[in-house]
């Protein structure tokens, strides 16, 4: 199931009315191809070839489990149609705009916006081919994993290790393109030591308490981390606050169970977060990747996820359906950063 995708369009005619297709592509949010498709229509005007091509995108979809859509097309016509700014006047398509809609509001987010054709050359193509072939196209390709590096990761923990363990497994199934070089825990007794263990991967206790200052604790995470030669550190559950080296600027993430700027903050961890935000009446609440920065929970934001907060909801409910989107967000900001997506200009997070 791929939660969020983006979809190009495109639909044309030779003759308006005459021989025509409707084409789409389907990426993930690391920008890889899902699918490509064009369905070729005998006869059919340009108008129809755009609606057409809308239409299947979104009953595939549908199919993939795709729940948020950013959509977009060179139809500028069809656009303003969807989003209510011109009313369909031509019966011919009201059938087909109806059905549209209806698909739409299957979705739990969609958003369709006008691009340039120029913007817009891969649909395009694939129109002109089943145009030229007078049938219909499908290409099927997968993400394309190769093009991420392959990462060396640092892990935090200092609790349960459920995120280190969730990132072990996505290794192990080639999901993700990383090995943990090193996992380091800031307390010794607890459930993810133990886990750790059993997995088998390199494993170092840092206690904060053992060292005399903030700055010693800093220099001996630096110290193993450098040595480690890890890409990307990862804090899991990682409580303790510490001074990120030069070498790392930018290379540390940190997952937080709320959406930042919100509920964040020193103190501001586990279940204290879903209480807050059970107490502030809040409907909505989900889960932050963010860069670290010297400060609790202040870095620039990579990924946020969402989920509904339930008015029967208690703070362990809660934390199990942030945690799902925790799931999905942070191997999607791993992923991203593998990719060389990601751009830190002005404490913002661009995506290329």
């Amino acid at each position: 199931m791929v939660e969020g995708i983006t979809i190009y369009t495109d639909g044309g005619s030779r003759g308006n009315p005459g021989p025509a297709a409707g084409a789409f592509i389907i990426l993930d949010n690391a920008g890889n191809q899902i699918c490509a498709q064009a369905k070729f229509l005998p006869n059919a005007t340009n108008n129809i070839a755009e609606y057409t091509a809308l239409a299947i995108s979104l009953q595939k979809a549908k199919s993939i489990g795709a729940k948020n859509l950013k959509i977009f097309s060179d139809s500028e016509l069809m656009v303003k149609q969807i989003n209510g700014d011109y009313k369909v006047k031509n019966d011919n398509i009201r059938e087909i705009f109806d059905q549209c809609i209806d698909l739409l509001e299957k979705f739990q987010g969609w958003q369709i916006k006008h691009i340039p054709r120029e913007k817009n050359k891969i649909a395009d193509k694939l129109v002109n081919r089943a145009i030229d072939a007078a049938k219909d196209i499908e290409q099927k390709t997968s993400p394309q994993k190769e093009k991420t590096k392959h990462l060396r990761l640092g892990i935090l923990i200092s609790g349960s290790g459920r995120t280190m363990i969730n990132i072990h497994e996505l290794i192990k199934q080639k999901q993700l393109n990383a090995e943990i070089a090193v996992v380091i825990s800031s307390r010794s007794d607890t459930a993810g030591v133990e886990k750790a263990k059993a997995a088998k991967l390199p494993l170092e206790i840092v206690r904060k308490k053992d060292f005399p200052d903030l700055d010693g604790f800093s220099r001996q995470l630096k110290k193993i981390l450098l040595a480690a030669k890890v890409d990307l550190v990862i804090q899991a559950g990682w409580l303790c606050l510490w001074k990120i080296p030069s070498e790392l600027e930018n290379c540390v993430m940190n997952i937080h169970p709320a959406l930042l700027p919100v509920f964040g903050g020193q103190g501001m961890w586990g279940h204290h977060v879903h209480e807050a935000v059970l107490k502030a009446g809040c409907k909505i609440s989900g889960c932050t990747v963010h860069f670290c920065t010297n400060e609790y929970d202040k870095g620039p934001i990579i990924v946020q996820r969402t989920c509904p907060v339930m008015d029967d909801d208690n703070p362990d409910t809660l934390a199990a359906r942030v945690f799902e989107q925790e799931c999905i967000a942070y191997p999607e900001a791993i992923r991203l950063f593998g990719a060389d997506k990601l751009i830190v200009k002005n404490n913002r997070v661009l995506i290329k």
